[in-house]
């Protein structure tokens, strides 16, 4: 592996701050009163404000704009072509100078990995199809959703019960998804269903992929899942009732749509860990200037023993995860098996952040429990990631399955 930082993913990194720091802070400043109270972001029904939506879409073209929002997607769809070690260190580089709870940054500026911009998920989609969706969603005017998860069915995607049959040259779907990311906003979704019921019951297939406008009639999101704190949400759940779709709107092979939602939820593992590595240092940097000029007893609390060793826990912490990223993001890259390599650092930076933000807090005492600093909205953010794109254990479950399959290399 080659550890020094390529000129360009710099480059890239320090035009995307500027933007960051001059025109989306300036909307941020402009419209504080609008962004700063979770009774103006969201609406009674706890969606995106109409204002907040606007601004949303905004920064999204204006970052398509200066060719920030598809830089780290595919060459073959029109993105930047940015490998998976450049968009780690994108995406921590973002994350560690931005902080948590910024509602005009965060999946804006840059797109969720699976769910929107150019998805690697819309590599298998049929071409001719694709050209026609494909400007809007890579110039930020059109976003769009993923559709795998189920009330029933998570970790567990045989349990899905959404079904969709052949008819002639459309499929019907029938089903409900829950815990769905951008689905009470989204112009188009990704949906997976059954089409192979024996299959699915032996868990060797059965499930296929589909692209679906959510103006389709028997579509619709009844309602958001507000989490942890919040008023409102991103998160919604999707019913499918008839919902008619030609087959040309598929993705990838028939009964072979796992294969191609794992594509982009590995993208998204893998991107969500270097998000938790930045974010885990924003917080240690917070920490690090506190414990400077905070005095108790006499001294400042950087002189304390305790507050020390809770600071080199979190250099520990995020150092260990820095480096098994940047190695996976080379496995990646290299197109070398990595399957339990993305299981160990979704997991492990999904529990380092965790601890890195209880730490943080620690440290800040009773100021690390107020919303003025926004640690106490990192510490959560950071205990959701152990959930979505697979949980902690079933993380575990697949690196324990790929050890005992004989894949013992490090």
């Amino acid at each position: 592996m080659d550890f020094d930082t390529p000129s360009e993913w710099v480059d890239f990194g320090d035009a995307l701050i500027r933007f960051i720091d001059r025109e989306v802070a300036a909307l941020e400043h402009e419209h504080r009163a609008l962004l700063g109270s979770e009774r103006t972001l969201y609406g009674e029904d706890g969606r995106y404000s109409p204002a907040v939506l606007a601004l949303r879409r905004q920064v999204r073209m204006r970052s398509a704009e200066l060719g920030f929002y598809t830089a780290l997607a595919a060459e073959s769809l029109g993105g930047g072509g940015f490998d998976a070690q450049a968009a780690v260190y994108v995406q921590e580089r973002l994350n560690a100078h931005c902080g948590p709870e910024r509602h005009l940054v965060q999946t804006v500026v840059l797109p969720s990995p699976f769910t929107n911009g150019l998805s690697p998920v819309l590599r298998h989609l049929d071409p001719s199809v694709l050209a026609t969706y494909r400007d809007s969603l890579a110039s930020g005017d059109k976003t769009m959703c993923f559709g795998l998860s189920e009330p029933d069915a998570g970790s567990d995607v045989f349990g899905m019960r959404t079904r969709a049959e052949r008819s002639g040259d459309h499929w019907v779907i029938n089903g409900t998804k829950q815990w769905i990311t951008n689905a009470p906003y989204a112009d188009y979704a990704m949906i997976f269903a059954i089409t192979d019921e024996q299959q699915a019951r032996a868990h060797r297939g059965g499930i296929t992929g589909f692209f679906v406008p959510t103006v389709t009639s028997g579509f619709s999101v009844p309602g958001v899942i507000p989490v942890m704190g919040h008023l409102g949400a991103d998160i919604g759940i999707v019913t499918l009732d008839n919902v008619r779709v030609p087959d040309t709107h598929r993705l990838g092979a028939v009964d072979r749509g796992l294969a191609v939602a794992l594509d982009g939820v590995n993208a998204g593992r893998l991107s969500m860990a270097a998000s938790c590595v930045g974010l885990a240092r924003w917080a240690l940097d917070q920490a690090l200037a506190y414990a400077q000029v905070r005095k108790t007893f006499g001294q400042t609390i950087a002189d304390h023993q305790a507050v020390q060793f809770m600071l080199a826990e979190c250099a520990m912490d995020i150092y260990a995860c820095k480096s098994m990223i940047r190695h996976c993001a080379w496995l990646v890259d290299k197109d070398l098996p990595a399957a339990k390599e993305v299981s160990i650092v979704k997991a492990s930076a999904t529990e380092m952040v965790s601890r890195v933000m209880d730490r943080v807090i620690q440290i800040h005492g009773g100021m690390g429990l107020t919303n003025e600093l926004r640690l106490e909205a990192g510490y959560r953010w950071a205990r959701t990631m152990r959930i979505p794109d697979g949980t902690s254990e079933i993380q575990r479950c697949t690196i324990a399955r790929r050890l005992l399959n004989g894949d013992t290399a490090f």
